[in-house]
């Protein structure tokens, strides 16, 4: 599998369908928000930018529903299940970092469901009644768990728990092997192109769309869930502030997010990940690197 990633604005949508292209590929999107239909102008769907290339795990769910990373990796094996037996090149692209790690690196339990009932019980005790209930549990040795904070505790509990009576899927006990490629724009073109392309998506009716999603009763609390464009444009409609001050809101904070998004691939790095960084800007010199490299 190749696996195409980077931080918002870096160009990773034409790079992916380019390799796809060339390499009889399908592309696995591994955004948490393009999964939602109606979200288009503000996740940058682009959707006109795939032609005839065939993409996945985009406009699978309604707004207003909840998607997390475990269910993300259930949908992956599946389409990359798929794609492998047509003997067709799976190409993951995205931004969302815990989502891309949790494939390539077999986040075994993440997908293993909440258990409210028990948390209730679990949540008052302390962080050594958790360990006591943890360690004593015949599951615990099954798994490596992280046990560092009182969150941590519940949630191992929580999987020992559900792994009494349940088996880890087959198909979640082996990672892909993927050839992985980061795209690192200049730290100020990278500033420019997000300043660049949220003002053409103002323009193309990014407000007119989150606007549309409240008409359609998609609850404000769930649009300010999703963070980013949809919370700020939200608040904004909720006449928190003016159009200007939400335009200048938004711009900060994409730029902080873009922060954020290369700290956690440095992360993946670390944690094992072999990343291949291209520092060329354009798409035709990203090509030339990639050819040369494969």
């Amino acid at each position: 599998m190749l696996c195409i990633l980077g931080p918002t604005a870096s160009g990773k949508t034409s790079l992916a369908v380019s390799l796809a292209s060339s390499h009889g590929g399908e592309i696995i999107s591994a955004d948490s928000r393009q999964v939602y239909r109606g979200m288009d102008i503000g996740t940058g769907k682009d959707l006109h930018e795939y032609g005839s290339v065939p993409y996945h795990l985009i406009n699978i769910l309604n707004a207003g529903e909840i998607y997390g990373v475990g269910q993300f990796q259930l949908d992956f094996n599946r389409v990359y299940h798929d794609i492998k037996n047509r003997t067709k090149l799976p190409v993951l692209c995205g931004g969302t970092g815990l989502y891309i790690q949790a494939v390539l690196q077999n986040f075994a339990h993440t997908y293993i469901p909440r258990n409210p009932a028990l948390r209730e019980l679990l949540e008052p005790k302390t962080a050594v009644e958790l360990r006591s209930i943890f360690y004593a549990h015949p599951e615990s040795r099954s798994f490596e768990a992280d046990t560092s904070t009182h969150k941590r505790l519940v949630r191992a509990i929580e999987i020992a728990t559900w792994l009494e009576d349940n088996h880890v899927k087959p198909e979640m006990q082996h990672a892909p092997k993927a050839l992985i490629f980061g795209l690192e724009p200049d730290w100020q073109l990278r500033r420019d192109r997000i300043s660049q392309r949220l003002k053409q998506r103002f323009d193309a009716g990014l407000v007119e769309e989150v606007q549309d999603l409240l008409d359609r009763g998609v609850p404000a609390d769930m649009l300010i869930f999703y963070g980013l464009e949809y919370k700020i444009i939200t608040q904004h409609l909720l006449g928190h502030f003016s159009r200007n001050e939400c335009f200048q809101r938004l711009e900060i904070a994409i730029h902080q997010f873009a922060k954020r998004q290369m700290t956690y691939f440095r992360k993946m790095e670390k944690d094992g990940l072999k990343i291949h960084w291209l520092k060329e800007n354009s798409l035709e010199e990203r090509l030339a690197f990639i050819k040369n490299y494969l």
